[in-house]
């Protein structure tokens, strides 16, 4: 076991499987994983995977365990459940990833708006300094867009895109997702073996 303690939040842009790849991976590794999803981030990831995540917290937690195949170290909470010990800067988090990150949350938490659990932690994350992810999937980018993202790293978030690379060779899909999820864990401080780096 690690010991880590890391917040995952997957919002409304496409890509949820990047976050679900993370999810099972932290957890593979012996993290302890709080998860949630945006409202949008909810519909996109049944449109695009097929898993349910909404209605009962119990029973989408069976599904989300069945579909990720792991066994223990996860809990799914709501994305408005502010009693959530992730929105507190006493149980902060050792880090937050938020993967895919939606234009709309990176603006929000550019500006310091709490709408929602997943903004708070992200703001507690930045005020107490402590690592922030975000995995933006848009294209093209606005210079709003742009100007939010600066704004974000000069406060201390790191901005990994979603942007796989090609010079492994990747077969499938799922070798595109595992580049990205890789550099994630590589910002985490956690091994992994998800690609071929270069050079080996």
């Amino acid at each position: 076991m690690t010991g880590k303690r890391i917040f995952v939040a997957l919002t409304g842009a496409s890509g949820a499987l990047y976050g679900l790849r993370l999810v099972e991976q932290l957890c593979l590794s012996g993290v302890d994983v709080t998860f949630t999803a945006s409202c949008s981030g909810t519909l996109v990831c049944g449109e695009e995977t097929g898993l349910d995540l909404s209605g009962d917290l119990t029973k989408a937690s069976e599904r989300l365990y069945a579909h990720l195949e792991v066994e223990s170290g996860l809990e799914l909470v709501h994305p408005d459940d502010l009693f959530c010990p992730a929105a507190s800067g006493s149980a902060a988090p050792d880090a937050m990833v938020i993967a895919p990150c939606s234009m709309g949350t990176l603006a929000r938490i550019a500006c310091g708006i709490s709408g929602n659990l997943i903004e708070r932690c992200a703001d507690v994350m930045l005020k107490e300094r402590r690592p922030l992810l975000l995995v933006p999937r848009e294209t093209p980018l606005s210079e709003i867009h742009l100007e939010n993202m600066l704004r974000l790293s000069r406060a201390g978030a790191q901005i990994i895109p979603a942007m796989p690379a090609f010079y492994h060779k990747p077969g499938a899909v799922i070798e595109m997702v595992d580049f990205v999820v890789g550099k994630v864990l590589d910002q985490l401080g956690l091994e992994h073996e998800l690609f071929r780096r270069w050079g080996e």
